[in-house]
């Protein structure tokens, strides 16, 4: 429900978008059901989005990708699968696409790239990007895995939690400790195949939302890593971090608006056949001012989120808008998703409806990506400055 004209996107996006949806309608949402119970999609539907040309898009032709330069298809697609309400996939596919991918495509050589991205785009490979570990969260600098020099290669040891995509990445951007005793400029970046020996998952999570996402602890015990694989310069993966991080917070932030629509056309569909003392909930005063509102901060959000994606595409994104994205569309999902469970009565705590797993999902949005408290200080800063 947009009352406001989107600008940003031309009818070459609107038709991608429509494909998208055709595609989600399809091949995602009858499979969602499946995939909560299972803790994780399948890997079919990662084969069948990359058939469909909607893994790596940005991705070179040279490395069997399109080559698509406009991040606006890239927002599209994280914005589609956040309103179809299966928010597994809608963490899972854009996480690979637009918070992993970017990593490889900047900072690995060409060989790397030559022997990798193929596979990211047909999705033979799933992507994952570790660096939560059990005592750092936020705090990335006082990460504890360590990567050993050993010549032709480098002996990681150490643990990683809270990882999206975890279970069935194939392929790890792992952050390191090459020299623990500089810090964050002791931080470097390596490619890590799954399959490496030493390399091991824990089982994935059973979390309160996301069930479909198969979220797990990663284990190293002296996992050897070709020096080939470390991504850019030794030392300075912790600014790669940072460099990076405004692309994933404005993602999550576009997921987040996406979902909000999701749970107010839910909410505004349900009042309209739900009936209490002889008329539809939506004839009542406090359901249609409260939909008036949450409608209109939807909305509010909705053009921050286009004109933030705007930014982004001509590289004029800052890491304090990016904060400010990010907390405030995420602090905005979860309170149009609590005030949805409340127009629901009763049947919004029931899993069978699309509002419950709305809630569920919404949570964690204000946590991982650096938690909006972090985003705070982050614009603080920025005002303060």
């Amino acid at each position: 429900m947009h009352f406001i004209p989107r600008k940003i996107y031309n009818e070459e996006h609107e038709l991608f978008r429509q494909s998208l949806a055709d595609f989600v309608a399809q091949e995602i949402t009858p499979h969602n059901a499946q995939w909560e119970k299972d803790h994780m999609v399948s890997r079919e539907s990662w084969l069948k989005l990359g058939e469909n040309g909607f893994l790596g898009m940005q991705v070179p032709e040279a490395y069997g990708g399109l080559g698509i330069e406009d991040f606006r298809y890239n927002a599209i697609f994280t914005e589609v699968i956040a309103q179809s309400g299966c928010a597994g996939p809608a963490v899972g596919y854009p996480l690979h696409n637009d918070i992993v991918l970017p990593y490889i495509l900047e900072y690995g050589s060409e060989e790397t790239k030559q022997k990798y991205l193929p596979k990211t785009v047909s999705g033979e490979s799933i992507l994952a990007i570790a660096m939560t570990e059990p005592g750092a969260g936020s705090d990335l600098q006082s990460m504890r895995a360590t990567a050993e020099d050993k010549g032709d290669h480098y002996l990681v040891n150490g643990s990683k939690t809270f990882i999206t995509n975890g279970y069935l990445a194939d392929l790890v951007v792992v952050a390191v400790k090459t020299d623990p005793a500089q810090g964050a400029k002791g931080t470097s970046l390596l490619l890590m195949e799954a399959a490496a020996e030493g390399f091991s998952k824990g089982k994935p999570f059973e979390k309160v939302g996301l069930h479909a996402q198969d979220t797990c602890e990663l284990f190293f015990d002296n996992v050897k890593v070709p020096k080939e694989n470390l991504l850019g310069e030794e030392g300075k993966g912790f600014g790669y971090l940072m460099n990076k991080l405004a692309q994933e917070r404005l993602v999550v932030g576009l997921g987040a608006i996406g979902a909000a629509e999701k749970a107010l056309e839910t909410t505004i569909q349900y009042t309209k056949e739900r009936k209490a003392f002889g008329k539809s909930v939506a004839q009542f005063q406090n359901t249609k001012y409260k939909m008036a509102e949450l409608a209109t901060e939807v909305q509010i959000g909705r053009v921050f989120a286009d004109y933030c994606t705007e930014l982004h595409d001509e590289g004029k994104l800052d890491g304090a808008t990016a904060s400010m994205v990010k907390y405030w569309l995420t602090d905005l999902q979860c309170k149009v998703a609590d005030e949805c469970v409340q127009l629901h009565g009763g049947y919004g705590y029931i899993w069978d409806y699309q509002i419950a797993r709305s809630y569920a999902d919404a949570r964690v949005q204000r946590i991982y990506a650096g938690t909006n408290e972090i985003m705070k200080e982050l614009i603080s800063r920025k005002i303060f400055s």
